[in-house]
């Protein structure tokens, strides 16, 4: 029985620092071996899509300079170009999807970014557009915190994506446990997200199943804790004028900086659970075939 489970690499080349990095994506793919599955890092190396990376590889995506970070519109030019190159959710779910891999594990999901200097928020992920068009599982801790949640869920309701709670009734938030918004249904165990994907499946709907995991709650942030620090991070960004690519980085580099470790742990325990809950979906998806 073969149970692949995609994960995504950005994380490794761009959202963990080193050591961090490299530690971390050997964790998710022990823990998904684990559970019996096999973990398959996508990523491009010299041009060729890599589904499924050597040690080795590994290593060189967490520690060489210059990964380029891409997403869907960014696929052809680094192949083309024989570069290398981290895929972001919506690459990967492309990538993976292609390859007949139908279940994903990741961190938090883009969405819909928060508005700046009163301007309607126009930077949509791609992560949106690859969930609403490719009809795989994935596996997260919902969208990250620093996006607008409420506009977030609000797209992801209107793209038809099914957003699961696992084992929660509300939409978790990267490091936090609840966003405070509802998910479309709830289910406790891989059978039952199994049962509700075989049914999009018959019923001829397009997009994703979006499994939303809370952080363990031994790391979780409470939003109480993690709001203001963020309002300031984002009054930062409005002085230094930050845009598009360049906001999310910041962001998240501020929130490490003004919540120390916590925001680290956080991240890394919840790329391993949901490794790991990626790879019990995958077992049963694997075994109901």
């Amino acid at each position: 029985m073969d149970a692949p489970v995609a994960l995504e690499s950005t994380v490794i080349a761009h959202g963990l620092p080193a050591p961090h990095n490299l530690d971390t994506a050997r964790r998710c793919e022990a823990a998904v071996r684990a559970e019996g599955a096999r973990p398959c890092t996508i990523a491009i190396l010299k041009g060729q899509v890599r589904l499924g990376l050597h040690p080795d590889e590994l290593r060189y995506l967490a520690t060489a300079p210059g990964i380029r970070k891409v997403s869907l519109r960014d696929l052809p030019v680094v192949v083309a170009r024989g570069l290398d190159g981290a895929t972001t959710v919506a690459a990967t779910l492309h990538l993976a999807w292609r390859a007949g891999i139908p279940v994903m594990a990741t961190g938090g999901i883009g969405g819909v970014h928060r508005r700046i200097d009163g301007q309607p928020a126009m930077d949509i992920s791609a992560d949106l557009e690859a969930l609403a068009r490719i009809p795989a599982i994935v596996v997260c801790s919902g969208p990250k915190i620093i996006l607008d949640l409420e506009a977030t869920r609000e797209q992801l309701e209107t793209r038809g994506i099914t957003v699961v709670g696992y084992r929660t009734d509300t939409m978790p938030a990267f490091y936090c446990p609840t966003s405070g918004l509802p998910v479309d249904v709830r289910c406790d165990t891989p059978a039952e997200v199994v049962a509700l994907y075989r049914a999009r499946q018959r019923l001829g709907l397009p997009g994703a199943l979006l499994v939303t995991v809370p952080p363990p709650d031994r790391v979780a942030l409470p939003r109480e804790v993690v709001l203001p620090a963020l309002e300031q991070a984002l009054q930062d960004a409005e002085t230094r004028q930050l845009r598009a690519e360049a906001l999310t980085p910041f962001l998240l580099a501020r929130l490490r900086e003004r919540l120390g470790s916590r925001v680290l742990q956080a991240n890394i325990a919840l790329l391993e659970q949901n490794a790991i809950v990626a790879a019990r979906i995958a077992r049963a998806l694997a075994t109901a075939t």
